[in-house]
């Protein structure tokens, strides 16, 4: 039996997001020849990863060497990091490409 949520639509399945959804951000892609687009999740993580190692390395520093002020906004920047990177790496386990 399918699944429905709480709308009344199907819940999508792993299935639906390894095909990809078409059309899901251009309505109109059918029409004039263009390919849907799709996110590009993997370059989303990697720069979030890389963003969370730079923040927390800088907090580091601004800790060690006196400048709180540094120091707490790249603690504040490096939870935001971590945070996109927890949602990305939750939609590409989804099955989400990109």
């Amino acid at each position: 039996m399918m699944e429905r949520q709480q709308d009344g639509r199907r819940r999508r399945t792993r299935a639906d997001y390894e095909r990809g959804l078409p059309d899901y951000h251009d309505p109109t892609a059918g029409f004039g020849g263009a390919a849907p687009t799709y996110s590009a999740l993997t370059l989303r993580a990697v720069l979030a990863a890389f963003g969370l190692v730079f923040a927390v390395g800088a907090a580091w520093i601004g800790f060690a060497y006196d400048f709180p002020l540094l120091a707490w906004a790249m603690v504040v920047v490096a939870a935001i990091a971590l945070g996109d990177l927890a949602w990305v790496l939750y939609r590409k386990r989804r099955g989400e490409p990109g």
